[in-house]
């Protein structure tokens, strides 16, 4: 009785190498970041531009280095997760500093 196995794996080849390639681009815009908040070189809202900016690129990172979402077939309907978590994540932060500034606005501007 011969078996064979055929694996068809949807998720993608992972290398120690992507890793490291991760692991490096997480390091340098951590240090970008840092250096973007500590050095003085932005200002006001450059500064909240280039952080922000800086962390979103950040999130990209992980997401396809460390949890290995991209648009490939087999992982369609993880990356459809993904994008409603993050849409549902911006409703909920949009929503609470929508509410916490009419609040601010009706009670403590007085």
């Amino acid at each position: 009785m011969a078996h064979t196995h055929s694996e068809s794996s949807d998720f993608p080849h992972v290398t120690v190498g992507g890793y490291l390639i991760g692991f490096a681009l997480a390091v340098v815009l951590t240090v970008a970041s840092f250096w973007a908040a500590t050095s003085g070189a932005f200002t006001g809202e450059s500064a909240i531009v280039a952080l922000a900016v800086l962390a979103a690129v950040q999130v990209i990172v992980h997401v396809v280095f460390f949890l290995h979402v991209n648009a490939s077939k087999g992982q369609r309907w993880h990356a459809m997760s993904f994008a409603y978590t993050i849409l549902m994540s911006l409703v909920i932060i949009v929503g609470t500093v929508w509410v916490m500034h009419n609040v601010h606005m009706l009670m403590m501007a007085r």
